[in-house]
């Protein structure tokens, strides 16, 4: 399973490295040390724990930009839900969920699997969404 540094999770989650410290100092996001002395999140610890933070509203620092100007959300992936033909991924990207539809043989190509990093980009020219 992947791991990443404070640094590391502290931009998937659209925070400041010491507000990643503070939360692992305060027991909300599991680490370890490596051989190193460095600390570490788990991928699969991380995915969880940002969709607690994107759900929750508390992780994003108003000075943080999560979207580049080729509309690039960076995250992680939080779950690979697989059929016969078609697989869905979502990716946290900060305070941002989103969703993914696309080919299973898509999602096996790329190894995609829940805790490793991702980028979601997006294009479209118009997004329409009602409700009645």
């Amino acid at each position: 399973m992947q791991s990443y540094t404070i640094g590391q999770a502290a931009r998937l989650l659209g925070v400041s490295v010491d507000t990643a410290r503070r939360w692992a100092d305060a027991g909300r996001v599991a680490t370890h040390r490596d051989e190193g002395g460095r600390r570490l999140v788990d991928g699969r610890d991380l995915a969880a724990f940002s969709i607690e933070v994107g759900q929750s509203g508390n992780g994003a620092e108003e000075e943080t930009p999560y979207s580049s100007a080729r509309n690039a959300f960076p995250g992680i992936v939080t779950a690979v839900k697989l059929g016969d033909v078609a697989a869905q991924v979502e990716i946290q990207a900060g305070p941002h969920r989103l969703v993914s539809l696309l080919t299973r043989e898509a999602v096996e190509e790329l190894g995609l699997e829940v805790g490793m990093r991702a980028t979601a980009r997006v294009k479209s020219t118009s997004v329409h969404i009602d409700r009645v």
